[in-house]
């Protein structure tokens, strides 16, 4: 099953699991300034069935000197814990998170990157699903495991060295950054050691692709919001980023639904820029 869309509604969500019994669940609740939460969450209640992926244990490899927050899992590990998860070709992943999918979009891009189109993020999460009446469990499912082969494919990754070449090119790509715009502006910074953006980048904060619902907008609404930042057509070559290669996720889904192509993902993000104090940093708005 290829879902039609990335982002799934509730209702649809609930239809498609009475009448597939093989639909994997991913609860991808955290919190970046308390990482046991989201394990904690889960052991209070969860979608029954589902299992929990830690943004840090599980969707991320160890961090080093050199790197971001959030590094991109090993290929081979990170297949492994999905065929444990009963994650398999055709079978479909549905991932969400509290609310706003900014951790259940880091789970979809990883998919996709490996090649697993069956992955769509579950619309306003666990806290729509509560508000629809949705069961809640605290029980743990044991999984059906099985194999899964990765097959990357047009969801790809940009080094931090690459990125440099990109950016120095006559002709650079679009660099779209999904953080807040005080943090884009340097104005404050609860994360990282330093504040600011990388020069030529452009501010796109995740939050806009979601309405005052906690809602993923539509696909006119979020080309509004692509036209807006980047002020050119949806072919052109972009590259997303955030602090650690997290939200960054956020934004590519968004270009999913709009029909835009999909960016590189700079996966080492602010945080593994300013790893080296000789990269140059921008303040201010632009």
């Amino acid at each position: 099953m290829q879902f039609p869309k990335p982002v799934i509604p509730v209702s649809d969500f609930m239809a498609m699991r009475a009448a597939d019994d093989e639909i994997v669940v991913i609860d991808c609740r955290f919190e970046l300034t308390n990482p046991a939460a989201g394990a904690l969450m889960y052991a209070e209640g969860h979608i029954p069935g589902a299992l929990y992926a830690d943004l840090n244990q599980d969707l991320s490899s160890t961090v080093t000197s050199n790197s971001g927050r959030h590094p991109l899992p090993d290929i081979a590990e990170f297949a492994s814990k999905l065929g444990n998860w009963g994650v398999a070709e055709g079978v479909p992943v549905i991932a969400y998170d509290q609310r706003d999918g900014a951790y259940a979009a880091r789970l979809w891009w990883l998919l996709r990157w490996l090649g697993h189109p069956d992955v769509a993020v579950l619309d306003g999460g666990f806290e729509q699903w509560r508000a629809a009446g949705g069961d809640v469990t605290d029980s743990v499912s044991a999984p059906l495991r099985r194999k899964f082969e990765p097959h990357p494919g047009d969801f790809r990754p940009i080094s931090t060295e690459e990125l440099l070449e990109a950016l120095s090119a006559e002709f650079p790509p679009l660099l779209l950054d999904a953080r807040g715009a005080e943090r884009f502006r340097g104005d404050v910074e609860p994360i990282d050691a330093r504040g600011g953006h990388i020069p030529g980048a452009k501010n796109w904060p995740f939050t806009q692709n979601l309405d005052a619902r906690g809602h993923w907008k539509g696909r006119d609404d979020l080309l509004a919001l692509w036209d807006r930042a980047a002020g050119a057509g949806v072919e052109q070559e972009w590259i997303a980023m955030c602090g650690s290669g997290v939200t960054a996720c956020h934004l590519a889904l968004a270009a999913e639904i709009a029909g835009i192509s999909p960016p590189r993902l700079y996966i080492g993000s602010w945080s593994e820029w300013i790893r080296d104090s000789a990269r140059p940093i921008a303040r201010g708005a632009n």
